[in-house]
């Protein structure tokens, strides 16, 4: 990058990127394929979708969010947003799921069309981070990497031995970029031994799936890594339709994307990715196990919302929302959740296979 360019890219916003994807399975019955969990209010007053917003709005040097959703939310994402007090810049519906790489390349190719050098900030719509000012701090060290043309992934600063996030194992520092290491490799979601093996070395984190680049070196990368991808995406916005609320991407062209995550696609191929390792609170809440964490407990560590009883338990997460009420005597360590559309009982440490069940039900109930 020339010095010019570098002067234009200082001054450049950051955008950020929502992506709302995800069938609701992890959750289940709370959170259901129209109703998935970005959208519930599951901690503290808001939704996790207004929660995302709200990071990034009224914070100088950051543009309106680009969101990046399904046709089936599309009602829900509009709402949300307007809710968390932001007006999208634009809103991308996409045909049919092609996991990340192609989500974050739609939104890529139509910023790179008006400012190559803007910063894209790649949030999920359903992660909760509890110190929003350590991930801006992270945000800022990162800037000057993802400025230079660096794909930047933050690095959550691991709690405990966790099988159900991948890793990210910490390189060398950069040498002019306080906070910014290189990547040395990327770990699979690893056997509960290999995790406590992977802690213990201090030099690794999980991988979040938050990012932080250029429209410019993104579509670059992606051309050159996953040309099936780019040639889709291209594509697909080239013939988009803009009707003034929605960006739709053709259907068809669109079709062609390989389904593959940033990570398989660029991430683990590409030589420019840099690592920003940040203690910020952070969960994706991706399992009940995960909300029981987060959640406060009573006297007998257990949480109990809606109409609901736990005489003599302890360790539970009983929630009512919509279903029958509920009473438990003499449960330890038990997920007990009671809606309209469903009823889950199952030991808390099961929750990791939860998604086989709620499929299951699903096909029984049709989706309903």
């Amino acid at each position: 990058m020339s010095e010019s360019d570098a002067a234009k890219g200082a001054q450049a916003p950051i955008y950020p990127v929502i992506l709302s994807g995800g069938a609701g399975t992890r959750l289940w019955p709370l959170s259901r394929p129209e109703t998935p969990k970005q959208f519930l209010t599951l901690l503290g007053t808001s939704t996790m979708m207004q929660e995302t917003v709200a990071r990034t709005t009224g914070r100088a040097g950051f543009a309106s969010p680009l969101v990046v959703s399904g046709e089936r939310h599309v009602a829900l994402v509009a709402q949300q947003i307007r809710e968390a007090g932001s007006e999208p810049a634009a809103i991308f519906l996409e045909p049919e799921g092609r996991n990340t790489a192609g989500a974050i390349a739609l939104a890529a190719y139509w910023l790179a069309e008006r400012d190559g050098e803007a910063l894209m900030l790649i949030m999920p719509s359903d992660h909760a981070i509890a110190d929003i000012e350590s991930f801006h701090g992270a945000i800022a060290a990162a800037c000057p990497a993802a400025r230079a043309g660096r794909l930047v992934t933050f690095g959550i600063r691991p709690t405990h031995a966790e099988t159900g996030y991948g890793y990210i194992e910490v390189g060398d520092a950069l040498a002019d970029v306080p906070g910014v290491h290189r990547v040395a490799a990327f770990v699979e979601k690893p056997p509960l031994e290999t995790a406590r093996a992977l802690i213990e070395t201090g030099r690794h984190c999980w991988n979040g799936g938050i990012f932080l680049f250029s429209a410019r070196a993104y579509v670059g990368e992606l051309e050159r890594l996953a040309p099936k991808v780019a040639d889709a995406c291209r594509s697909a916005m080239r013939a988009a339709r803009d009707d003034g609320d929605y960006i739709r991407p053709d259907a068809v062209a669109f079709g062609a994307c390989p389904s593959i995550s940033i990570d398989y696609a660029i991430m683990e191929k590409t030589d420019t990715a840099v690592v920003v390792p940040v203690d910020m609170g952070w969960s994706d809440v991706g399992s009940w196990e995960a909300l029981w964490m987060l959640k406060d407990r009573n006297g007998q560590d257990s949480i109990c919302e809606g109409v609901a009883i736990d005489m003599d338990g302890r360790g539970n997460l009983v929630i009512v929302d919509g279903g029958p009420p509920v009473g438990t005597m003499g449960m330890r360590d038990c997920v007990i959740v009671s809606t309209a559309k469903g009823v889950l009982v199952m030991p808390r440490d099961r929750s990791a296979d939860i998604r086989a069940l709620a499929e299951a039900m699903l096909k029984r109930t049709d989706g309903n």
